[in-house]
């Protein structure tokens, strides 16, 4: 039974650090209040001009995640939405 309850407790904290390791998002572009933000097509528009094949998009944090293809890798792009500044890429 002791057994059985260490197992549980790593796999209840292993599960936790898996996901903590896996929030790699950035979410602080801006402090502008989100009713004088860009529109969030703009921000794709802005990716697809950087030569992005734009899979989708979303709101992460106070950012526009767009997730993008690029020479056959997957990016995500952050953008301010205050002035569609790009904030931060990570490449998958």
């Amino acid at each position: 039974m002791r057994v059985i309850r260490v197992l549980a407790i790593a796999l209840t904290v292993g599960i936790g650090m898996g996901s903590t390791a896996m929030a790699d998002g950035f979410k602080n572009c801006t402090k502008l209040d989100k009713a004088s933000w860009k529109p969030a097509g703009d921000a794709e528009a802005k990716a697809k001009a950087a030569g992005y094949e734009v899979r989708r998009s979303k709101i992460e944090g106070s950012c526009y995640e767009v997730y993008g293809v690029k020479e056959g890798k997957l990016y995500e792009l952050f953008f301010s939405p205050e002035d569609l500044s790009l904030k931060h890429t990570i490449a998958k």
